[in-house]
């Protein structure tokens, strides 16, 4: 269900997302909402944490591209950087909720 939020949110017109809720930084969006995504997956799938890193970044990557498509979103690998560090985050968080 996250992953799906974030996709309908990333590929909406900017025009509906006017809301003061989506008044954030761009870059620090994309970081928490990968945070999130990356707190979700590693906790289902914590013997796979590498995997779901990998596999969160690829969704990053993939969304960027899916803006560059629908012509109303622009792409941008600055949002990949942005999306990376947010799984980054969750990872060093998780290290550390461990000890």
């Amino acid at each position: 269900m996250a992953l799906l939020g974030v996709t309908v949110l990333a590929l909406l017109p900017v025009e509906l997302l006017t809301s003061p809720v989506f008044k954030w930084w761009d870059k620090a969006q994309h970081a928490f909402a990968f945070c999130v995504l990356s707190v979700l997956g590693f906790a289902a799938f914590s013997e796979r944490k590498g995997l779901v890193a990998l596999g969160l970044v690829l969704y990053g990557v993939s969304i960027e591209l899916a803006q560059l498509s629908v012509g109303w979103r622009f792409g941008e690998w600055e949002d990949v950087l942005a999306d990376s560090t947010g799984v980054t985050m969750a990872w060093v968080l998780k290290s550390l909720w461990r000890k």
